[in-house]
């Protein structure tokens, strides 16, 4: 069973996370990625700050104001990288903070109840989903991408660990779908 308030420590802890492992980093670190088509974690950081904007609190206002009566808007995933292409990373990092502060913010204002978690909305490529489903999906998300960046950061490395790859998982992962 879902647990909201383990979800929302989750969460609130992101921002940290990324601001420890990414903050004064030299750009061989948050500006490289793994080759045309990949996010190198500067870009993840934008991706995370449009996804505050655009994804989780209004879809969320989505299921509980609309049901599955309207779906979703559709969310791009890279809607915020031509504008993040001028700011530096420390910019990104303190944006994303004040974005996810805000957010959880507005989760807490929605006063959830054990049974508004079951309330259903509509995905447009996925279809029915609760909100239980989103909001813990918000959770693995920020994970997924904070492997990600491990994982790209790591792949900076490939040439230079020799045989020793072969032991480290982060360098074989397969990557992420879409």
């Amino acid at each position: 069973m879902h647990n909201l308030e383990e979800t929302v420590a989750l969460l609130a802890r992101t921002p940290d996370v990324l601001n420890s492992l990414l903050r004064g980093l030299p750009e061989i670190w948050t500006k490289r990625n793994e080759g045309a088509g990949s996010w190198s974690p500067f870009d993840v950081v934008a991706h995370l700050i449009h996804a505050e904007y655009e994804d989780w609190i209004p879809r969320a206002r989505t299921i509980l104001d609309h049901g599955e009566t309207r779906a979703f808007a559709p969310f791009d995933r890279e809607g915020n990288f031509s504008q993040s292409r001028s700011k530096t990373l420390e910019r990104l990092l303190d944006e994303f903070s004040q974005a996810r502060a805000e957010s959880l913010r507005q989760l807490s204002a929605m006063n959830l109840l054990p049974q508004d978690l079951d309330k259903k909305g509509k995905h447009p490529a996925l279809g029915t989903v609760t909100l239980s489903e989103l909001l813990a999906t918000w959770a693995a998300h920020d994970l997924t991408h904070l492997h990600q960046i491990s994982r790209v950061m790591a792949v900076q490395y490939r040439e230079v660990v020799g045989p020793f790859g072969k032991y480290l998982g982060v360098m074989n992962c397969a990557g992420h779908g879409a």
